[in-house]
């Protein structure tokens, strides 16, 4: 399939003083480890046009999305918007903290958003005639369902390596890895990847990328100077890197290099086998799923309040924390959690979640889903409503329902009360209905195309 596109890239290191995100506690920034970026692709057929912009940062909050959003309007951009832009993150837990909070430095975003928008605008005066190419390949090496029934017949979050009373994991993987390249000359100048992971090995205080970052490198050395690769995450809300069964130390920088230099080799083994995209047309879609806040009952106010009580000296900077700690029983994160559960309790207002997705001719599919959903529902997407075709999931995508502050997990609805971290309202802002509403939203998304 021919196709006009261009793309661009932009350096988002922090450049103020700042924490990273994605643990409990405040870890301000003190060295780079390796390169943050947010890149940009276009896409044209015809008349119409698509967007997607690609953070290496934890997650993309409303306000981030409206923020960039203006800043490409403010440039003169004026064929993109809401409705052809997808706007995403690796998910990384060694970049700045973009949501509104304790360690947020609001200096920071307009920055963002500034790198974004330059990027967009050079991929535009970038663009030229390329051939689209699709695949599909698979690696369930480094990937582990993290939710765990326990002997105790309730289910457990990283429960810890060689743990005597886990049962078996709580539910499945899905190690499959779209692929989506676009070729000029005959060479691959832009490849896209969806993997289902966690980026979260690194820990510590170092800006880094994770290992979708080494993936990236080391895939645009072997393609090529002037070659970009866009390393989508998928659904991986309760999926990630830890075997429970190994011994091996699995945070640590190397650890990030371990995985991503094994996934570049699977993708780099499989750009052998890719075959041109099926059809000549690219349709774009856009939907807005509603939902509500997260059911919370008197009794788990009445809880947290107890909680809280209980330990009134418990500190939540002290040190790093994380799921782990809480799967232990730490005072500091159960009150953490706490405090969470009654500000979110405090919610009530309806939350806006938007979709959106570019099928390319007749075989392949770009699909977005908002925050952190459970691989339950990537694979509902990508084998079920698009069964058909060669479909790639980009999460944590375009705002995260709540306007500041959270990227939230999305389960099943059957996860709900058997236990683990991904569905206290703390990590789960949304009504226990939003899976099932995204889905309802997609399957209608999929009758127009």
């Amino acid at each position: 399939m021919k196709i006009e596109y261009g793309f661009a890239r932009r350096n988002i290191n922090p450049n103020v003083p700042i924490s990273l995100a994605g643990y409990f506690n405040l870890r301000m920034w003190d060295h780079v480890l390796d390169d943050l970026e947010v890149r940009t692709a276009v896409f044209k057929k015809g008349p119409d046009y698509a967007a997607i912009l690609h953070f290496d940062i934890l997650c993309v909050p409303l306000y981030l999305c409206d923020a960039i959003l203006a800043k490409v309007q403010e440039k003169g951009l004026l064929h993109f918007s809401r409705k052809n832009v997808t706007i995403s993150a690796t998910h990384t837990h060694t970049a700045p903290e973009v949501r509104i909070g304790q360690g947020h430095n609001p200096d920071y975003v307009p920055f963002l958003a500034e790198q974004a928008a330059a990027a967009l605008a050079e991929a535009v005066q970038n663009l030229q005639e390329g051939e689209l190419f699709e695949g599909l390949t698979s690696d369930a090496r480094f990937l582990f369902n993290r939710r765990y029934w326990m002997k105790s017949g309730r289910v457990m979050t990283n429960p810890g390596k060689f743990n005597p009373d886990i049962v078996r994991p709580e539910g499945e993987i899905d190690p499959e890895i779209p692929l989506l390249a676009v070729k000029s000359g005959g060479k691959i100048k832009l490849l896209l990847s969806s993997i289902v992971n966690h980026a979260d090995t690194v820990g510590g205080t170092g800006v880094s990328a994770d290992w979708p970052g080494f993936y990236r490198r080391i895939l645009e050395k072997e393609l090529g100077d002037g070659s970009m690769v866009i390393p989508f995450t998928g659904a991986e809300g309760n999926i990630n890197h830890f075997d429970v069964s190994s011994s091996e130390k699995q945070n640590s920088y190397g650890e990030a290099e371990r995985l991503g230099s094994g996934y570049a080799e699977t993708v780099l083994t499989a750009l052998n086998t890719l075959r041109p995209v099926d059809g000549g047309t690219m349709k774009v879609v856009f939907g807005e799923a509603i939902t509500m806040p997260r059911e919370i009952s008197g009794e788990e106010i009445e809880d947290a309040k107890a909680t809280i009580a209980k330990y009134p000296d418990a500190d939540i900077n002290a040190g790093t924390l994380n799921s782990e700690d809480l799967a232990k029983g730490a005072p500091a994160v159960l009150k953490y959690f706490a405090t969470a559960l009654l500000e979110k309790a405090a919610h009530k207002e309806k939350m806006r979640l938007y979709l959106t997705g570019i099928a390319f001719g007749s075989s392949f599919m770009i699909a977005s889903l908002p925050s952190e959903p459970f691989t339950e529902i990537g694979l509902a997407v990508r084998k079920g409503i698009f069964g058909g075709r060669i479909c790639m999931i980009t999460a944590l995508a375009n705002g995260t329902g709540t306007y500041t502050n959270h990227s939230g997990y999305i389960p099943n609805s059957w996860n709900f009360g058997r236990g683990g971290y991904e569905d206290t309202p703390r990590s789960n802002p949304y009504s226990m209905k939003t899976a099932d509403i995204l889905l309802q939203k997609w399957r209608e998304l999929a009758e127009e195309i």
